[in-house]
């Protein structure tokens, strides 16, 4: 609070330079690459942290100080050079195609990484002002079987988005350290067999879906990695304040990363992981109708919510065109894909 009471009488200099680079993906010939760039230094969340610590940490992760208009550039060795500016809130984006094959520079698992640059000026010179930083993109094997796409609130981690007022929410997102939130049990364990597939290759790429807001990155990298899930692209979204008064999209955030990836994938078939607390259901079956031949099962996990899931189960019920599968927990999702092929 103190040093936003002081950028108020300052001239507003840059201290410390941020580029936050989101983990995303591409083809072989396309590259997409989202981030922002902020006045702060990294964001630092431990074990032993205090609860004082932690609410600390969470109240940084929403006090940002964006870079409006950065001006950042984009580098692989031999192979590309981009630039980019971004945005009033400090939100960049690179999106590129080109003849290049990016897959001829990723490592096993399908990951490119590049180098991310910010420069104060055009003018400026390769010195002092120049920060450098890593981004990483992955590129799906063409010898994938298949691909995951799957919710992370109350599918991965427990959230409490069905709780009264919202208070488990709260206390769960915004109170709990990132080192002490507890996956549901055998989670990780289904998504690693998901990904290594039949052949057992490691070559099924699997993206992770939230309606959290971009402020959350980093806690939500940080659980994913520290819980052994497989790596894989983060899509959240911008956060809205009762402010806000620009256009709300058309569709949800969800719905439309989800049919993002499967136009970036024509060819690759995919499984739907998601939860009975909100609105998955109905936007995995809108997407399985609109995509027949594209989504092999859909897995809603349960909910400790009656109505929610009697509601649920009323699409279910009437949805043929997708195998869907409510569940309580991972083993019964492992078991049926299993019993379909899709895992040893």
């Amino acid at each position: 609070m103190l040093r936003r009471i002081k950028r108020l009488f300052s001239n507003k200099k840059i201290e410390n330079v941020l580029i936050t680079p989101y983990r995303s993906y591409g083809t072989r010939n396309h590259l997409y690459l989202l981030g922002r760039a902020l006045d702060d230094i990294p964001l630092e969340i431990v074990q032993d942290h205090s609860f004082f610590n932690t609410l600390k940490t969470t109240y940084k992760q929403f006090d940002s100080f964006e870079i409006p208009h950065a001006k950042i550039e984009l580098n692989i060795p031999d192979f590309l050079d981009l630039k980019t500016e971004a945005d009033s809130e400090g939100y960049f984006l690179f999106e590129q195609t080109f003849e290049k094959d990016l897959s001829t520079i990723a490592n096993e698992e399908g990951w490119v990484t590049v180098n991310l640059l910010f420069r104060k000026s055009e003018d400026s010179t390769p010195s002092e002002e120049r920060k450098h930083f890593q981004g990483e993109v992955l590129i799906p094997d063409i010898k994938a079987e298949y691909g995951i796409i799957s919710d992370i609130d109350d599918t991965i981690i427990h959230t409490g988005v069905t709780s009264f007022l919202k208070w488990r929410l709260v206390k769960n997102s915004l109170l709990t350290n990132a080192y002490k939130r507890i996956p549901f049990k055998g989670a990780a364990e289904f998504y690693k067999k998901l990904h290594l597939g039949r052949n057992a290759d490691n070559k099924n790429p699997v993206f992770y879906i939230s309606n959290s807001p971009w402020n959350l990155y980093q806690y939500l990298k940080l659980f994913m990695d520290y819980n052994k899930f497989p790596k894989g692209p983060m899509l959240l979204r911008n956060f809205r304040t009762p402010f806000d008064r620009s256009i709300k999209p058309e569709k949800p955030h969800k719905q439309k990363e989800i049919i993002n990836i499967l136009n970036t994938y024509p060819e690759l078939k995919f499984i739907l992981i998601g939860d009975s607390g909100e609105h998955d259901a109905s936007i995995y079956t809108d997407i399985a109708a609109q995509y027949p031949n594209r989504i092999l099962a859909i897995y809603l996990r349960s909910v400790n919510h009656k109505r929610q899931m009697n509601r649920v189960k009323s699409i279910v019920t009437e949805f043929e065109t997708t195998p869907i599968l409510m569940v309580d927990n991972s083993i019964d999702a492992e078991e049926h894909a299993r019993e379909m092929g899709f895992i040893k």
